[in-house]
């Protein structure tokens, strides 16, 4: 059977230039995903949740072969992060940020699927994150999005030329949660190797 993958089916989403900013839209999408607060490097909330998340996507994706016939690849994942101040980005103050970390899913899964999937795993293993699970649909339109490369805590550059200079000289504004796609594993890529989708939804100012 073909393999889903929306790394292939949305390529202009997942493979941007990371010499220059470019303007995409975004359509509706959907997401296993979860909420939290914190320092990603220091929270065990943020830990809790990433061992939350990928038990269940991979249930979908083996229920789904099962009963519909429809295999895919478990996408790459992702992050919605926000703050009160969105200064707090450029600054790296992460102890502000609220994200909601996630993973794609094909348009065939449903939140009945998610909900079923969420049960199976936490009869199989004490995990109290799965509960906080959710589908999650996402329609963020027009953004702007870069590739990085390079360590996460390195983004902080881009996202300053994104806010004050790309935006600002293009007459846009914020429309949306700063939303990450991590493209590496960071358990077996080098700090500098990594990359990263940087998206910003926007719209007029």
């Amino acid at each position: 059977m073909d393999k889903y993958d929306i790394k292939v089916a949305y390529k202009t989403l997942y493979a941007p230039s990371a010499q220059d900013f470019a303007l995409v839209d975004v359509p509706e999408l959907h997401y296993l995903a979860i909420d939290g607060h914190g320092d990603p490097n220091t929270s065990s909330e943020y830990t809790d949740a990433l061992e939350a998340l990928y038990p269940v996507a991979y249930a979908l994706k083996f229920e789904s072969k099962k009963t519909l016939g429809r295999d895919f690849v478990v996408g790459p994942l992702e992050g919605l992060w926000r703050a009160d101040d969105m200064t707090a980005f450029t600054r790296r103050e992460k102890s502000a940020w609220d994200w909601t970390m996630m993973i794609s899913q094909p348009d065939w899964i449903t939140a009945d699927m998610v909900a079923h999937a969420i049960d199976t795993v936490a009869s199989k293993k004490r995990m109290p994150p799965v509960n906080r699970l959710r589908f999650l649909t996402l329609v963020e339109g027009t953004s702007v999005q870069i590739l990085h490369r390079g360590s996460y805590d390195d983004e902080a550059p881009t996202l300053d030329r994104l806010h004050e200079e790309f935006m600002p000289a293009h007459g846009l504004t914020f429309a949306g949660d700063h939303h990450e796609i991590y493209l590496s594993d960071p358990r077996r890529t080098a700090p500098e190797k990594l990359k990263t989708v940087l998206r910003q939804p926007v719209r007029p100012a």
